[in-house]
């Protein structure tokens, strides 16, 4: 069993390009070691991750690239492993940093902590495969509320609903169990896992080979190049209440 750690705590374990290509190249040593177990947490004891460094965000167009797609790679990169992987989250966790959780086999928190999904907040359409892993994991009802209302779930409304499978009173606790869990599965037959990862992971694509389309990527790119996108960052930074226009 190995255990990575997001390091960015100077900014509460904020996702940039530069650590989710440290994630992935980690990833990809792991695989090549034959890691059979991994435990993934933030570093410290206040955040698992508080999502992608907004500052990552620059002003686009309708026409550009989306700007996440680093995230995404590291994302797909995650599901592809052939070993479990148990994210130990200890503390906050938002956006692509609480994405990153969920696409984990099991997730383990502390009480205390809140989870949420802030895109709504900010003028952003979310990523399609994203909004399914949470679909798939809240059901319709809570996941619409998640995004829809951009607010936060506590620790123990995450775990009621599925979002953690366990909930510690302290890191301590968490991480013992969290360490438990990854080496009993590191304890496992190998291609066993793997390849029950692998199936687990087929099922999965079929629910998303449907919302894949160049029009869902299109929403997106307008709502990225959107005027309530640069004022949804701009009062986030400056810790405000946005104006949105709708436009």
């Amino acid at each position: 069993m190995r255990e990575l750690r997001i390091c960015n705590p100077a900014r509460l374990n904020a996702l940039d390009d530069a650590l989710l290509r440290e994630l992935g190249g980690a990833l990809d040593l792991a695989v090549k070691e034959g890691v059979r177990a991994l435990l993934l947490r933030g570093d410290g004891d206040r955040a698992f991750s508080a999502g992608y460094d907004l500052n990552q965000l620059p002003g686009a167009t309708a026409a550009d690239p989306l700007p996440d797609a680093v995230l995404e790679a590291t994302l797909q990169k995650l599901d592809a492993l052939p070993m479990p992987v148990v994210a130990l989250v200890n503390g906050h966790a938002f956006g692509g940093g609480l994405e990153l959780a969920a696409r984990c086999d099991v997730r383990v928190g502390i009480a205390g902590s809140k989870l949420g999904m802030p895109p709504a907040k900010l003028g952003i359409v979310y990523a399609p495969r994203g909004l399914a892993r949470f679909w798939a994991l809240l059901g319709p009802s809570m996941a619409r509320r998640l995004f829809l209302t951009g607010e936060p779930l506590t620790a123990e409304q995450a775990h009621h609903q599925g979002l953690l499978d366990e909930l510690h009173p302290d890191l301590e606790a968490a991480e013992r169990a969290a360490r438990s869990l990854a080496g009993t599965m590191a304890a496992n037959a190998p291609l066993a896992v793997s390849g029950t990862r692998r199936i687990f992971a087929a099922f999965e694509a079929s629910l998303l080979s449907a919302i894949d389309a160049p029009e869902m990527a299109q929403l997106r790119r307008e709502a990225f190049a959107s005027e309530d996108a640069s004022e949804g960052r701009a009062a986030f930074l400056e810790k405000r209440v946005p104006k949105f226009v709708g436009r």
